[in-house]
């Protein structure tokens, strides 16, 4: 199987789809942020604090190298990975995309007591979000597979769509 790679904004639910997904396909698991974490023993924030965002993102252009070089597991990308075009054409090569889409709404609704997101720190969190998205979504959409719209949606539908829309797709 190839990997499946869950791109997307903050608050998407990259990381509870990508879960429930490789559940379901009986494969592994991988949240890049996650492992960056893992591997430097540091949170994000911390990272942010003491590395500055281009810290960060050299760590995490090499965790998606590292991760898009496997077969066959779910790895769901921090918000920022399609920033750098190394990262977007790991990504492309590295297995089918999915775009996991949702509004500023929702972003907003699932992220606002989430003290784990250095960007949003900050008096307007809303205005960053619609900065970022700007920059981003076409990011996203050009290396998209497939874009599935989460809002208002539980998980496991989101999930189930993506299952029924992957190409040959062991479970259905």
């Amino acid at each position: 199987m190839q990997n499946l790679i869950l791109v997307g904004p903050m608050g998407a639910g990259k990381s509870t789809i990508g879960r429930l997904l490789a559940k379901e396909l009986r494969v592994p698991f991988k949240d890049s942020d996650k492992e960056i974490e893992q591997r430097t023993g540091a949170d994000i924030p911390w990272i942010f604090d003491v590395e500055g965002e281009s810290g960060f993102r050299e760590r995490e252009q090499a965790m998606i190298a590292e991760l898009c070089a496997l077969d066959g597991v779910v790895i769901a990308t921090g918000g920022g990975a399609v920033l750098r075009a190394a990262n977007r054409a790991c990504l492309s090569a590295g297995g089918q995309v999915v775009y996991l889409f949702t509004s500023i709404e929702q972003q907003l609704g699932r992220t606002s007591r989430d003290r784990n997101r250095p960007l949003l720190q900050t008096a307007n969190p809303e205005k960053v979000l619609v900065e970022l998205m700007s920059v981003r979504d076409p990011l996203y959409r050009e290396i998209a597979d497939m874009v599935i719209e989460t809002d208002e949606r539980p998980p496991r539908m989101v999930v189930q769509e993506i299952l029924e829309r992957l190409p040959d797709c062991p479970v259905r």
